[in-house]
């Protein structure tokens, strides 16, 4: 398998001329509607931090580089999920590299991967409101807003924006059809806002 690293950084060379990177939530839009240069961009501007946090995860050069490109065809294929309301871009391209990471570990160690999502309280998805950082009180305030949403209705969100489950991995999961996995996640989101705005 080609690098991505290689492939995206011989087609940026001509074109990125030192001109400023639009916002990384600018750049997962336009790459939901398939603007592949937007997605390389995005690469450009990420990679580098999501190969470190695979790299202490795995471990193993090699493996982190394989472990990242799955990452970036995952965020490809799931851009059009991203909402600001859940985190930051790179939040989110990270909570997938490390999901990935974690994966990977799993397939290589047992016969059968057991999915993070089998047994496991949605809302530790959530980082802990009490750790270091500038983010504290609002992970506080969307933990909170997360508790107003119904059981089923908040694991499919929290999949969705932080594991990186498609609409169709969701339907799977609940025994939903797709359209109402898309209702959940649309209410839901609405519900957050309102309540984040509130």
């Amino acid at each position: 398998m080609i690098g991505w690293g290689v492939a995206f950084s011989s087609s940026l060379s001509a074109s990125a001329s030192g001109s400023p990177a639009p916002p990384l939530g600018q750049l997962l839009a336009d790459a939901a509607r398939g603007d592949r240069r937007a997605f390389q961009r995005l690469y450009q501007a990420t990679s580098a931090k999501l190969f470190g946090v695979i790299l202490r995860i795995c471990k193993d050069r090699q493996m982190s580089e394989d472990v990242l490109q799955e990452t970036f065809l995952k965020i490809w294929r799931r851009a059009e999920t991203y909402d600001r309301a859940l985190g930051e871009p790179v939040a989110w391209m990270s909570v997938i590299a490390r999901r990935t990471s974690i994966d990977a570990l799993r397939q290589r160690s047992e016969p059968r991967a057991v999915t993070a999502t089998e047994d496991f309280d949605p809302l530790d998805l959530v980082a802990d409101p009490a750790s270091e950082g500038p983010d504290g009180a609002d992970l506080a305030a969307l933990r909170k807003c997360l508790g107003n949403l119904e059981e089923e209705q908040r694991r499919c969100v929290l999949l969705a924006y932080y594991e990186g489950f498609s609409r169709e991995e969701l339907g799977e999961k609940f025994g939903r059809p797709v359209g109402t996995i898309k209702t959940w996640l649309f209410r839901g989101l609405a519900l957050l806002r309102d309540c984040l705005d509130g």
